[in-house]
């Protein structure tokens, strides 16, 4: 955490497969993630549980209170007699891949589900160093779900604590990591008598770590996958051949990228409505017809088709015309089990609810400093877990923020500025001085979650936009790459919560959009927008939901289906 009253510049600054079993106790928080182009509630904390009908943003509770106690997760119901499933959760090694994984793992673990998470090995290390011992070996012992590892297949980094190049790594790990992982399943299997796990009986796998799909094939197991990201990216992903097909990209030189070509419309993409050039996920941005991004997200959704069913972490009031989209393609069932991060919370906590894997260190000081605060006063800012930004427009971001006159929480990575140290100028930091925190990281979702929450200035990821609109807190969106475009395109026009920033950040532009959301007739409506769709993440989630009842009909329908 860096302290306001700062003096001077603030300085943000192949091997075996392992199983370990579980002991974790923190909580996590996240924001999603892919590739880079240049251009993380309210009224109160909530526990959200499978069978709960709260939300902490009524100010009328206090903070943690519960309108409804509510029973643990259920229990197997459908495995054939004596035999226990083993779900094997693969997601992709980054932070906004990691968290919608493990809560879809701890909703399989609490279905009666044996459950082994595969993190990379960097991922691993990262989480030891983050938790220290608690992560692997801790007093909370939770049976039946534990972790391995595969190694990524990317040399040793110099810096061993910061996100992946994410092109090398989306290359790595299609091309070194099915050996890998074919053996960490045949030690599961082989091991299952000494270590009384049972043998593997499904894969969930992120859909960019498509090549376990050969791995399940070979061994006759229902394959599932899950995309992290939202239906309409999805669908902006897979129409990149109609883009290339009416000869929109790729680019024709550089200067489509600041000219207005951006800007053009276009007309008839199925499931998706009033799309531009722009709103596409940003890979499809390039001059290069050999661009690997572009031909690796083609390959890794077009390849869905022969998974046994998808998972997306939405709900279909959100995004009912895209996910309808997904299936027209040819895809198998989809299943829309959003908010994740609702759907799987227990009220009361249990053991599993403590499972953290956060690859920052959260501070805890950010809700203490909140509490401080009056309702609806304070613009959290965060960009996420990947998002890189220049000097130049740290700065330009932290004068917006100073010359708003605004209390203010900014998360600031030690990586966010690209390859370089993040400095706050001294003048800054004395304008600000009294009303602003500073930290490296947080928990996202209780802090969206606090009532002093006003605003929240975001690049748009989408387990971000979900913990937003779950929250009832409207954004302004700074998109930064792939599927963000998209997302802060439906934010803004479609769902009506969101106004966005130029990819050109300009000071006078943050320091009036923040006045405009915070007090403005703008800022009002989506206030009321917000709302309506907090209520609605209720409904999805809640007993009896639609998210629920998809959870069980993909249970019941496909992951037991061989037991």
């Amino acid at each position: 955490m860096f302290a306001n009253c700062h003096p001077g510049p603030i300085l943000v600054r192949n091997k075996y497969e392992i199983i370990y079993p579980l002991h974790y106790k923190c909580d996590s928080s996240s924001a999603h993630a892919t590739q880079v182009h240049n251009s993380p509630n309210r009224s109160h904390r909530h526990q959200f549980t499978t069978s709960t009908t709260i939300h902490p943003r009524d100010a009328s509770k206090h903070r943690g209170e519960r309108e409804t106690k509510t029973k643990h997760m259920g229990s197997l119901g459908g495995a054939a007699a004596g035999e226990k499933p083993h779900a094997v959760c693969l997601p992709y090694p980054a932070q906004g891949h990691i968290t919608p994984m493990l809560n879809v793992a701890k909703l399989l673990h609490a279905r009666g589900f044996d459950v082994t998470f595969v993190n990379t090995e960097y991922n691993h290390a990262r989480l030891v160093r983050t938790h220290a011992a608690a992560a692997v070996s801790g007093d909370v012992v939770v049976p039946g779900f534990r972790f391995a590892t595969i190694p990524d297949g990317l040399p040793p980094s110099d810096d061993d604590d910061v996100t992946q190049d994410i092109p090398s790594l989306c290359r790595s790990t299609k091309e070194s990591c099915l050996g890998p992982f074919r053996r960490l399943l045949a030690r599961l299997n082989d091991d299952a008598a000494a270590t009384g796990h049972p043998p593997v009986t499904c894969i969930v796998s992120d859909v960019v770590m498509g090549f376990s799909m050969d791995a399940a094939k070979e061994l006759g197991l229902p394959y599932v996958q899950l995309w992290t990201a939202s239906s309409i990216s999805y669908l902006g992903y897979r129409h990149y051949r109609l883009l290339m097909e009416r000869g929109l990209a790729p680019l024709k030189d550089v200067n489509q990228l600041t000219n207005g070509y951006l800007d053009t419309a276009v007309e008839d993409v199925p499931g998706l409505r009033n799309m531009r050039i722009r709103d596409f996920p940003s890979f499809i941005r390039t001059t290069n017809p050999d661009e690997y991004m572009v031909g690796y997200v083609i390959e890794v959704t077009e390849r869905c088709a022969g998974a046994s069913a998808i998972i997306v972490n939405s709900f279909a009031d959100l995004e009912g015309d895209a996910i309808a989209g997904m299936e027209a393609l040819g895809l198998p069932k989809v299943y829309a089990l959003g908010p994740l991060p609702l759907l799987s919370r227990e009220d009361p906590p249990t053991p599993r609810s403590s499972i953290s894997l956060g690859l920052w260190k959260e501070d805890a000081s950010c809700l203490r400093w909140l509490d401080g605060k009056e309702a609806g006063s304070v613009v959290y800012v965060n960009f996420g877990s990947i998002t890189v930004m220049t000097n130049e427009q740290l700065v330009e971001f932290a004068w917006g923020l100073a010359n708003s006159g605004r209390q203010f929480l900014w998360i600031i990575r030690r990586d966010l500025v690209k390859g370089d140290t993040a400095v706050l100028p001294p003048e800054f930091v004395a304008e600000t001085a009294g009303r602003g925190l500073m930290a490296s990281w947080c928990q996202q979702q209780e802090v969206l979650d606090h009532p002093a929450v006003g605003a929240f200035l975001t690049h748009s990821g989408w387990n971000s936009t979900l913990e937003s609109l779950a929250a009832g807190v409207p954004v302004i969106s700074w998109p930064f790459f792939a599927d963000q475009q998209t997302n802060c395109r439906y934010q803004c026009n479609e769902w009506g919560v969101g106004i966005e920033i130029d990819s050109n950040v300009r000071r006078d532009a943050v320091a009036g959009l923040i006045d405009e959301v915070m007090d403005g007739e703008k800022g009002k409506e989506m206030r009321r927008k917000a709302e309506e769709w907090r209520l609605k993440t209720i409904e999805a989630a809640k007993p009896g939901g639609p998210s629920r009842r998809n959870f069980e009909d993909l249970v019941r329908h496909v992951l037991l289906a061989k037991n």
